[in-house]
């Protein structure tokens, strides 16, 4: 097998090319347990998500097509691929992710959670340094469903966590787009019909509501992922190639990644929604993630959930064996649990996600200010009448950082202002020739939003 290369910015951070999105389905291992009123497995492997879109609502990025620019060196890496992780269900399987006796856990029922938390899990509370991830399993797997969704030609399956206690689900998009029925099953085995609350392509976001839900539902603690630091524990919990119920653990292994990944829209008429590239500053983790973990949750060592699970990157076909998917090789990708839950409570109360709109165009791009040359994203169009434009922002500016997190390319830079909400006053940092600024932007609403 040998390894694919090819030629990458050097003004882009030096962590692997940028993710092609992939799709496929291909059956692994045994078929997951079927009731008689979930969809039944079908006789060949599910489609797999078709390919290429543009983000025309925020930005339109040139970094995907464009080619090195003179004299900027040939910085070599490995190619990799972000697949999204749902699984496809097939007739032969599902498609496809030491302690010490000085500390003794004790558990808590307070903590700081976010706003809109209902948690009735336990928290776990560690008096040291080693995480009692049995104890944080026990207290938290039953907030967690196995989804099934049922497809014309076929299936597929992903995760899900349980937000409230009328039921409400966080999943991925991905997950559910397109699908005639849906169904959780809960850890105990019990399987109810999910109806669709909203889903937001954007974000590869989608919240689904159980019919007539029981009222011993095990809702999550939802935590924060704005003070997440790297190296600290996380578990993940989901069903990958149908295996519902699995924990697996690991360390964050870096913050606000810039992941792109390709999805697809129930609503083939909404140019906005459908076949648009995803754009997450995601928590990556080592934790193990599969086909299947996709739309579940991310716990932290307190049982708290601090992100949903989304992709994974894999080795890209022509590095693997037959052009199968290579399955995780450690490098995880949620999205961070602060715009998962903000979009989750727009879709619970609206049926739609709105987003922050800045109004220009990026590619991929670097600036020299006082002897020091900084990665960055470009300007390389500024829209009339838009946020940008009334900022002061100008074609050829290189936005270095945004409220003081520095953008190494425009994909991250488009995963930043996802983050934001219309009406947000956000300081970016710019260089301009060979000087630098502070700009103040007030972002609105994307326009085809509204």
């Amino acid at each position: 097998m040998s390894d694919n290369y090819q030629p990458r910015n050097p003004y882009a951070p030096n962590y692997g090319a940028r993710p092609a999105g992939n799709y496929g389905a291909a059956p692994y291992g045994q078929a997951p347990y079927a009731p008689s009123s979930a969809p039944a497995a079908p006789s060949a492997p599910a489609s797999g998500y078709p390919g290429g879109y543009n983000n025309g609502a925020n930005y339109t990025s040139n970094s995907d097509n464009k080619k090195s620019s003179p004299g900027w060196g040939g910085v070599m890496a490995l190619s990799l691929t972000t697949a999204l992780v749902a699984s496809g269900i097939t007739a032969g399987g599902m498609y496809y992710a030491g302690a010490t006796d000085e500390a003794q856990p004790s558990i808590t029922s307070t903590s700081t959670v976010s706003a809109n938390n209902q948690g009735n899990t336990k928290l776990v509370t560690t008096q040291g340094q080693t995480p009692d991830w049995q104890k944080v399993a026990e207290n938290v797997s039953s907030s967690v469903v196995y989804i099934q969704a049922k497809h014309s030609e076929g299936g597929a399956s992903g995760s899900g966590v349980v937000i409230d206690k009328q039921g409400h689900i966080i999943t991925n998009n991905h997950v559910v787009t397109g699908a005639s029925a849906l169904y959780a099953q809960l850890k105990d085995g019990r399987i109810y019909e999910l109806e669709l609350t909203g889903t937001d392509p954007a974000n590869d976001l989608a919240v689904v509501k159980i019919k007539n839900a029981p009222s011993d539902l095990t809702v999550a603690q939802i935590g924060s992922s704005k003070d997440l630091k790297v190296g600290q524990g996380v578990m993940a919990i989901g069903a990958p190639l149908g295996l519902s119920s699995t924990a697996t653990t690991g360390i964050i292994s870096a913050l606000d990644r810039p992941v792109v990944t390709k999805g697809e829209s129930s609503d083939d008429s909404s140019s906005s929604s459908a076949n648009q590239r995803v754009y997450t500053n995601a928590i990556q983790v080592d934790a193990a993630i599969n086909p299947g973990n996709s739309g579940g949750p991310l716990f932290d060592s307190q049982g708290r959930v601090i992100g949903i699970n989304s992709s994974i990157a894999t080795l890209s076909s022509s590095s693997s064996s037959g052009g199968a998917r290579s399955g995780n090789i450690g490098i995880g990708f949620a999205i961070p649990i602060d715009l998962a839950n903000k979009v989750a409570q727009q879709l619970i109360k609206d049926g739609k996600a709105t987003h922050a709109y800045l109004g220009v165009s990026l590619e991929d791009g670097g600036a020299t200010v006082n002897g020091e040359t900084r990665a960055g994203a470009k300007i390389t169009k500024v829209g009339s009448g838009t946020p940008a434009a009334n900022a002061g922002l100008r074609e050829g500016d290189v936005i270095l950082a945004v409220d003081g997190h520095a953008v190494g390319e425009s994909a991250a830079l488009m995963g930043y202002v996802r983050q934001f909400s219309a009406g947000d006053q956000v300081k970016f940092t710019v260089a301009r020739g060979s000087n630098k600024m502070e700009v103040t932007v007030k972002l609105v609403e994307r326009p085809d939003d509204k």
